[in-house]
């Protein structure tokens, strides 16, 4: 029934894994029944006479992706090209070479000549590098297309008409190469229903349909939702296009250093099911990297097996379990503790939640995300880095059990120390203060700890580039951390009147006022969480 069942690696936010370690995923997933890898690279390979493209970005050269190919073709895994040729090409108009086709935020511009020229030298060196019959052209969450330079060219025109024009110039290359096209599906479901994506009941208009060439294959991606009949009534409206259809999935690993694979199963096991009883034989699952990518790939192996079982028909836990120890080497349940770092606190209903990365970074003085915690979840920190330690003794993996550790170690005195020092200036507690200034020294030797594994583990799977980014919020986090203990200690020796930043009353992060809901949200994006003041 299955044709093609993969899992597509994203290698554009910053982390571009090794071409070894490349092959090797390949090896491990495909002993879990995996037959194909989609590289999602955005900027992140060579291109011939295009040097600015993915230039200092870590991007795979030719050979690399001839390499990967060859050895993936070797243990039956195909490659297939996973590109961008619409949005999500931020990076590339930093360089002035392409800022005159940059039409809106990350998208290009449409009609514009040197747009397909750079689009044909994207897809020609895919065409050089695997021998796929197909290409993921991508063209997702393209949400203001046409109204930035497009817009003060040619005036407002109909979105579906640019969508269109712009897809048909797309799959004139593709032909071109001998590829088989396959898109992301949103655009033609947003640009119908207002910028909605998941809309069960959309209606799929003549016009909707013939929007979207024959030829193509449509991908409908989610993540997000628990229920099957979702799933199936989305399959339902998806296949009234009467195209090849495609189901993208996802394995959490983009919300910061710890993975999701709780939420994984709980999305994606009635997703395979409803895959299974609706004929779909092409899946793929997503392991975004989303603000850095700081979470490793192999963290979410569980969730990969159990998906894999699922579609297959097996739903027995026990079983699914026991064959992952059999196929990997590795306990199951040992392996689900890798999420622990974010099993704390009380999640919005039904939503996912990264407190280990905002209780990471939060300031202070400034914390305003403090009114979501809890202050008792410190002790859970330190029982989950003793069990991690034991787990990371046993297990091939152990680097992924000491960064996670690490970083509960380092949570275990950093997530409430803001709520700390809030409470003892307030109360003037001149003991207490003495105290957090000493457990800030902890925090910081915490934080080097967890800063020494993670590099390892980056090191040891990714290229060096986009590391940068890691030193540079870690740096920043060690000197913030450092310079709050000198402003207390300032404070009680009487060199400062006052902390002003710690005078202002905490309000609730939901728009509660003083009254705390203390709930945890999802918040990725580092330069929103850091600090309330402009990055």
């Amino acid at each position: 029934m299955n044709k093609r069942f993969g899992v597509m690696l994203d290698m554009s936010r910053n982390a571009v894994m090794k071409p070894d370690e490349v092959k090797k995923y390949a090896s491990v997933i495909k002993k879990l029944g995996y037959n194909m890898i989609q590289l999602y690279t955005e900027d992140t390979y060579e291109v011939q006479n295009e040097p600015y493209f993915g230039y200092m970005r870590g991007r795979y050269t030719v050979e690399e992706l001839k390499d990967i190919d060859k050895y993936c073709a070797s243990i039956g895994v195909e490659v297939i090209p996973c590109m961008q040729t619409l949005a999500h090409l931020g990076r590339i108009f930093k360089w002035n070479t392409y800022k005159n086709i940059n039409d809106f935020a990350d998208i290009l511009l449409v009609d514009n000549e040197r747009t397909y020229k750079l689009i044909e030298n994207m897809i020609k060196t895919m065409r050089e590098c695997f021998k796929s019959d197909y290409i993921h052209i991508g063209m997702d969450e393209a949400h203001m297309l046409g109204l930035g330079k497009y817009l003060s060219i040619n005036g407002y025109q109909n979105r579906f008409s640019i969508l269109k024009k712009h897809l048909e110039r797309v799959l004139e290359i593709v032909k071109k190469y001998n590829f088989k096209p396959i898109m992301w599906s949103d655009m033609f479901y947003r640009l119908a229903s207002n910028g909605e994506y998941y809309d069960r009941n959309a209606e799929i208009t003549e016009e909707i349909k013939n929007s979207c060439p024959p030829e193509i294959g449509l991908v409908y991606w989610d993540y997000y939702h628990d229920d099957k009949l979702f799933y199936d009534d989305m399959i339902k409206s998806h296949k009234k296009f009467d195209r090849e259809l495609w189901f993208g999935g996802g394995a959490w690993t983009w919300t910061g250093f710890t993975p999701n694979n709780r939420w994984s199963l709980q999305s994606m096991l009635p997703a395979m099911q409803s895959c299974r009883e609706n004929d779909v034989e092409n899946i793929f699952i997503t392991v975004w990297g989303d603000d850095g990518r700081e979470c490793s790939p192999y963290s979410i192996l569980p969730s990969l097996h159990a998906v894999r079982c699922y579609y297959d028909g097996t739903q027995d836990m026990g079983l699914i379990k026991s064959s992952f120890k059999e196929l990997t080497g590795e306990e199951f349940d040992a392996f689900m503790s890798l999420d622990s770092a974010d099993l704390v606190g009380q999640i919005i209903s039904g939503k996912q939640s990264n407190p280990s990365k905002f209780m990471l970074f939060s300031d202070l003085f400034n914390g305003f995300l403090d009114s979501c915690i809890e202050p008792e979840i410190t002790n859970l920190y330190k029982k989950y880095a003793i069990e991690l330690k034991a787990d990371a003794e046993k297990s091939s993996y152990g680097y992924l059990f000491e960064t996670q550790a690490a970083l509960c170690e380092a949570l275990a005195l950093k997530s409430d120390l803001g709520l700390r020092c809030r409470k003892a200036y307030k109360e003037k507690d001149r003991s207490e203060l003495i105290q957090i200034v000493s457990d800030i020294k902890l925090v910081i030797e915490k934080t080097e700890k967890l800063y020494s594994a993670l590099r390892r583990q980056w090191f040891r799977e990714n290229k060096p580039h986009g590391f940068d980014v890691q030193d540079q919020r870690f740096g920043g986090l060690l000197l913030r951390l450092k310079a709050c203990g000198e402003r207390i200690s300032d404070y009680l020796d009487g060199k400062e009147s006052s902390i002003p930043e710690l005078d202002e009353p905490l309000l609730d992060y939901y728009g509660n006022g003083t009254e705390f809901e203390r709930k945890l949200p999802l918040l990725n994006n580092w330069k929103e969480n850091v600090s309330v003041n402009t990055i």
